[in-house]
């Protein structure tokens, strides 16, 4: 065992010495050693049920002869961090996350894992930090949040808070009814009830095979969950006396699958930047171009919130995941025959779900023959942006508009509010990319806003910034080079006509080439001068976010 080196042979007696002072004794001390990575917070409503999780998870890794060891990690809610200068630490924190994983597993000889996960980056940067370490490991996430409900109302989090803002700024409900459904939008513990970001990873961690079945979907809140939890403890002891590993699992294959599967369901628009990451940290060649090349293959399959009324309840009532590769597995070639953590062939998986295709549509009958999430090029975007199509009326595939510039969120939102921003209109948002944000903070906000005041189908939001998996509307993310690199996305000017194309995949700005290059002679990006402390030292090192936004 890896923990071997911390507790065997005369000269570990002080190392002993420390891990009895912990509590061990001398029949425990011999077991493989599992560490809990726990992202449990009080601040963070989709991890404040972690402590029951954490019970269940280390009961089950010492009835299977473990010995458990709980840490803690880092989490940020996205959704409390939005719209200020606090988002600028969402994204980076996925790394942040990936070096306190690998931190205290590797300093301390760890045998395995068990991620106990839930929001946006947490998931992501444990799992690049699994991948790192290559230790057995099992990821949980905790879940998704119950839907809420308000006289006859069923809310969630977008729904019942962020669109509900937009809606009282247009005069549709009151003050007193946008404080009565911020009581009740979200009701448990969990992540926010659609797919956004947090749920859409979740899903794709249990496609890859990292989480066990039904994992994904299962509610934070349910007597479901804490099974997982208990038989998640129960399997990483398993998968450290067979010596499984995450690279055994998380394959070019298994990733492709994600794909495929993000795709079919029209998850987060972040979920490209965190399967690059996660790739990157696996050492396997995922580039955009395997997003690009599927999203011409797969067709969606199911939209849920915030593109549509169904939720992750729905979903999971439906068959979860087990039942999406139901759905898929014989309908495309795309879709491998890989393993996951239990043992099980995606075939072996398909053929023990079941699936509800009332709500899960059939692969030859599906919600669109278009995928959830496509790849844009163009002059605006030569190394790419990203598209959530899911959320986007057909009617707006094909847009062309007048820009509206702002240099930053806040900027944008004071527009929007007090009626800058009018049909017809391209808001564009610059230097919140990764380097210029620095951190590339999401836009939910502003879009919430337009679509809560009428203009979701009248006007598109473009940005080198991201946008929060909650987001819907026409919005174009992950402009690259963003505006701090010199992409053009920072040579607009007010007035400027914008071409978006969905169906033939393009976005340009409709300025001749003689103009851009005038443009580009007098032109010097703006910085925000950080010089000290965790941002300055992201900005220095994180890469564009055609390549996952990742580090070093």
């Amino acid at each position: 065992m890896k923990s071997n080196a911390i507790k065997e042979g005369i000269a570990k007696a002080p190392h002993r010495a420390l891990l009895y002072a912990g509590g061990l004794s001398d029949k425990n001390i011999k077991r493989p050693f599992i560490g809990i990575a726990s992202s449990f917070s009080d601040l963070v409503p989709g991890h404040m049920g972690m402590r029951d999780l954490e019970r269940q998870i280390e009961k089950g890794i010492h009835s299977n002869g473990g010995q458990a060891f709980i840490f803690g990690t880092p989490a940020v809610c996205d959704g409390i961090a939005m719209g200020h200068s606090g988002m600028r630490y969402s994204l980076p924190s996925r790394d942040l996350i990936a070096d306190c994983v690998e931190t205290v597993a590797g300093a301390h000889q760890l045998d395995g894992l068990v991620l106990l996960t839930n929001c946006d980056k947490i998931t992501p940067g444990m799992l690049i930090a699994a991948l790192r370490l290559n230790i057995p490991t099992v990821v949980v996430t905790a879940g998704p949040s119950l839907e809420g409900h308000c006289k006859g109302e069923t809310l969630t989090f977008i729904r019942g808070s962020s669109e509900a803002v937009g809606r009282f700024r247009a005069g549709e409900i009151s003050e007193e009814k946008l404080h009565e459904m911020e009581h009740y939008a979200c009701p448990t513990a969990g992540a926010c009830q659609g797919l956004y970001t947090a749920n859409t990873l979740a899903c794709l961690t249990e496609v890859m095979g990292m989480s066990i079945t039904g994992c994904a979907s299962a509610a934070a809140v349910s007597s479901k969950k804490r099974r997982i939890a208990f038989d998640s403890g129960y399997l990483v002891v398993d998968l450290v006396r067979n010596d499984i590993k995450p690279k055994d699992i998380v394959t070019k294959d298994s990733m492709r699958n994600a794909i495929v599967a993000d795709l079919a369901l029209g998850g987060s628009t972040n979920s490209i930047l965190h399967l690059l990451a996660i790739a990157n940290s696996a050492e396997i060649d995922l580039t955009l171009d395997d997003f690009e090349e599927l999203s011409f293959k797969i067709p969606q399959i199911i939209k849920l919130d915030p593109s549509a009324l169904p939720t992750m309840t729905d979903f999971d009532n439906a068959g979860g995941i087990p039942g999406t590769i139901k759905t898929l597995w014989g309908k495309t070639p795309e879709l491998k025959n890989t393993k996951n953590i239990e043992g099980k062939t995606m075939e072996e998986r398909a053929n023990e779900a079941w699936v509800d295709n009332s709500v899960i549509k059939p692969f030859d009958n599906p919600i669109t023959k278009n995928p959830g999430l496509a790849i844009l090029h163009g002059n605006l975007a030569e190394k790419g942006a990203v598209v959530k199509i899911s959320g986007v009326a057909e009617e707006c595939f094909e847009f062309e508009g007048v820009a509206k510039c702002y240099d930053r969120e806040e900027d944008a939102m004071k527009g929007i509010e007090e009626d800058d921003v009018k049909a017809g209109d391209v808001v564009v948002i610059r230097y919140e990319g990764p380097k210029g944000g620095p951190g590339m903070r999401e836009m939910l906000a502003p879009t919430s806003l337009l679509v809560g005041k009428g203009l979701g189908k009248k006007c598109a939001l473009i940005t080198d910034g991201r946008f929060s998996g909650g987001t819907r509307g026409l919005c174009i993310g992950h402009i690259c080079p963003e505006a701090v690199d010199g992409g053009i996305i920072g040579l607009i000017k007010d007035g400027d006509k914008i071409k978006i194309d969905i169906n033939k995949r393009t976005i340009n700005l409709l300025v001749s080439e003689d103009e851009i290059v005038n443009r580009r002679k007098n032109f010097t990006p703006k910085t925000k001068e950080i010089e000290r402390g965790f941002l300055s030292k992201y900005a220095k090192t994180v890469s564009g976010a055609d390549l996952g936004a990742i580090c070093g």
